[in-house]
C-alpha cells in the first residue's frame, strides 16, 4: 500500500476527494491518506481528518521553516507522496530535499500563467477574467522551491465564457479538480 500524506489551510474539498476516491477504488485500498497536515488550527479540513479517523498534525511557522519541517512526524508514517491541496505556505527546502518529485501541487490556473506568491483561489480566478483569458485550467506539478515553478506533470483546460464570474470559472475549475487530481495521484503511485 502506498501512503500519502495531505496538506492543506482550508476547507478541504480536494482533500475530501482524494479521502473518497482511493477508499472507493480498491478494498482493501492501494493508496491510502495516513495523515493530514495543516497550518491553521480552526480549518475544516481538520474536521474531515477527524470524520475520517486520519490523524492531523497542526503545524506552526517557525519548526516549519527554521527547524525540522516536521520530518520526523513524516518519516514516521513512511510517507511515499506529499499531496498539497490548498496548502497556502510554500515549502521548505528540507521536504524537498527528503522528499525529490515525491511533492505534488494543483494549481487551479495553467501555469506558468498565473502563479507565485499570492496567486491562489479567487485570486488567480479574477486575475484570470481581468486579464480578459479564453482558457483557464488547473496544473498539476511537481514542487520545488520556488511557488508554482515545479515541472508539470498534468495540465487540462476550459473555456472562459464571456459571462463568467471568477466565482463561476472558480466552479469550473474546482470540478476538473475533482475529476483530476485523484487520478493523476494514483498514476504517480502505480
Amino acid at each position: 500500500m502506498k501512503r500519502i500524506a495531505v496538506f492543506a489551510s482550508g476547507a478541504g474539498t480536494n482533500t475530501l476527494n482524494i479521502i473518497e476516491h482511493f477508499d472507493a477504488a480498491l478494498k482493501p485500498p492501494q493508496v491510502q491518506v495516513v495523515l493530514i497536515v495543516c497550518n491553521n488550527p480552526a480549518a475544516a479540513v481538520l474536521g474531515i481528518a477527524a470524520k475520517n479517523n486520519i490523524p492531523s498534525l497542526v503545524i506552526e511557522k517557525e519548526r516549519f521553516f527554521r527547524g525540522d519541517a516536521y520530518l520526523p512526524a513524516l518519516e514516521e508514517k513512511a510517507i511515499d507522496l506529499i499531496v498539497l491541496a490548498g496548502f497556502l505556505w510554500k515549502i521548505p527546502g528540507t521536504l524537498i530535499k527528503a522528499y525529490p518529485r515525491r511533492i505534488i501541487n494543483i494549481h487551479p490556473a495553467l501555469l506558468p500563467k498565473f502563479g507565485g506568491k499570492g496567486m491562489y483561489g479567487h485570486h488567480v480566478h479574477a486575475s484570470v477574467m481581468a486579464n480578459k483569458e479564453k482558457e483557464s485550467g488547473i496544473t498539476i506539478h511537481f514542487v520545488d522551491e520556488h511557488y508554482d515553478n515545479g515541472d508539470i506533470i498534468f495540465q487540462v483546460s476550459c473555456p472562459v465564457a464571456e459571462n463568467d464570474t471568477p466565482d463561476s470559472l472558480a466552479k469550473r475549475i474546482r470540478r476538473l479538480e475533482q475529476e483530476h487530481y485523484p487520478r493523476v495521484i494514483g498514476e504517480l503511485l502505480e
